[in-house]
């Protein structure tokens, strides 16, 4: 006899809001296909989604901790640092899920970077853009120790295409490998719509403290010598949403997701840091932006390195970054419409059982 019971544990990592935003989707296609998804996360991120799916379960998981530096060149060192814990935190999700798989009788996991949420009892996936994971000169330990978790999920999800005309180069792609991957294509949770043009500039910070901190400081200084309309979002979640207008600049401690796809669909320029989901979301939504990577997050350097490359979108340094640095984007043709529909419907078969 088919259980009817068809909970879905959905738990993103709690680093900036990316992890968070990009499961967002998948949650919706999860209620349209007949699951119940369960949230669980910390920290901002488990509020962002308690705040989106307000009539869904959530749950708290153990924090990894994850710190960044005031100089972001130290912050490989702050992570090999911080491990211990992380890995604390890992063996106490492992315990943690076997509960909850009795407890709320779970039918699957979908688990985004978060490495000990996953069961050998229940289907259990992985989603991740980095099969590689870039970490300088240790890239090649950090790659085998990730690939090393992927392998004990039922399968890993990668929100990319394979083809080559691809988002993530060789963050997402291997070329020989025996895990069970699977491309979805870009992941979104925004949609394009042919909205009037209302701001010159949208400026939209994430990520965790304090270089999220650093750059808001930064920016908001030379927003001040910008001659266009800004909209400004500081990406801090908070149980209120405040707005605040100072000249042509309107600033926002956060934004709805559906806030923010107007917004992104009103603006003309995008100003943003370099992370994954934000580049899924450029490419979705087909707007021009400029890019501050996250100073040390050897991720974010190397996908704003290559965008450059290709002719997609500029960037600059946190330290070196001035307002005059706009007038780069009109050189650029923007990122490739990487249109892939998902069939979830095949995709969910993975948690049917009988």
């Amino acid at each position: 006899m088919k259980n009817s019971v068809k909970n879905i544990l959905v738990a993103p990592l709690n680093w900036g809001l990316g992890h968070a935003t990009r499961c967002i989707p998948i949650i919706r296609e999860l209620e349209k296909n007949g699951f119940t998804p369960l949230l669980a996360s910390d920290g901002v991120a488990l509020q962002l989604l308690q705040k989106e799916f307000p009539h869904l379960k959530s749950l708290e998981l153990p924090s990894y901790e994850i710190e960044y530096t005031k100089n972001g060149e130290d912050f490989k060192w702050k992570l090999i640092k911080n491990s211990p814990k992380m890995i604390e935190a890992i063996f106490a999700e492992k315990k943690i899920v076997k509960k909850w798989i009795a407890e709320f009788d779970l039918q699957g996991i979908i688990s985004d970077n978060r490495l000990g949420v996953y069961s050998k009892k229940i289907p259990s996936v992985l989603i991740t853009h980095q099969l590689n994971v870039l970490s300088g000169k240790t890239t090649w330990i950090s790659s085998k120790l990730h690939q090393y978790f992927i392998k004990k999920f039922t399968e890993c999800w990668i929100p990319d295409k394979k083809e080559n005309q691809n988002l993530t180069g060789k963050l997402g792609h291997l070329k020989n490998s025996s895990l069970n991957l699977k491309y979805l294509g870009p992941l979104s949770r925004l949609e394009k719509k042919d909205l009037p043009i209302k701001y010159d500039l949208m400026v939209i910070l994430s990520g965790p403290e304090p270089q999220r901190t650093f750059l808001e400081q930064k920016l908001s200084k030379e927003i001040l010598s910008f001659k266009g309309k800004t909209l400004f979002i500081k990406g801090i979640i908070e149980s209120e949403q405040k707005i605040d207008q100072d000249d042509n600049v309107t600033y926002y401690n956060f934004m709805t997701s559906a806030e923010i796809e107007t917004a992104f669909n009103e603006s003309e320029i995008v100003l943003c840091r370099s992370g994954y989901t934000t580049v899924m979301d450029l490419a979705k939504l087909q707007k021009k932006a400029f890019f501050i990577p996250t100073p040390g997050q050897f991720e974010q350097e190397y996908l704003a390195r290559r965008l450059k490359r290709n002719g997609f979108l500029p960037y600059a340094k946190q330290d070196d970054f001035k307002i005059e640095n706009l007038s780069e984007v009109l050189e650029y043709r923007g990122l490739p419409k990487l249109i892939k529909e998902i069939d979830w419907k095949q995709l969910f078969v993975l948690f049917e059982r009988e």
